[in-house]
């Protein structure tokens, strides 16, 4: 295993590469919460090729949110990977109570994780190869995993 490396950031651009990077990463698991994805590229072409070729490879994403509005009208890409795997993507919307929380993270296989300290800004910093580094965050995702209800259905009646 290689050793744990860190990078801080603090643009969006800076934040985007780092995100693209923990996806090229992942190979078993994605878990990621933003309250609404908009600093996220998920409808750029290539995170979709990205995302597909995880797909296939057996891949499961997770993805948890406060508001899916920007998913819904910016990233038809991303809306056709969850019809088209469907059995691979869950999306879940927290409940009200839970909407205070304002930080973001991307974590991928137990390994990886890119976290954003506040939605309001950019700033945050990316860990590879560090499974102490993920603990902290995959815990508060599993809760919130755990409030939160099924949003984005792959089709419109949600069948």
């Amino acid at each position: 295993m290689s050793e744990p490396a860190s990078v801080r950031f603090d643009t969006r651009r800076e934040l985007q590469v780092q995100w693209r990077a923990l996806l090229a990463r992942a190979t078993f698991r994605l878990d990621l919460f933003d309250p609404d994805f908009a600093a996220f590229p998920l409808g750029a072409p290539d995170v979709e090729a990205t995302l597909r070729a995880f797909f296939q490879g057996g891949g499961r994403l997770r993805l948890a949110l406060h508001d899916f509005t920007f998913i819904q009208q910016s990233c038809p890409r991303f809306l056709g990977l969850v019809r088209y795997y469907s059995e691979r993507i869950e999306c879940r919307q927290s409940p009200r109570s839970l909407r205070h929380l304002s930080d973001s993270f991307a974590l991928a296989d137990g390994m990886h994780v890119v976290r954003r300290f506040h939605c309001d800004h950019m700033r945050g910093e990316a860990v590879f190869a560090s499974p102490a580094a993920v603990e902290l965050p995959a815990h508060r995702f599993e809760a919130l995993w755990e409030e939160s209800s099924l949003t984005l259905s792959p089709t419109v009646t949600g069948l």
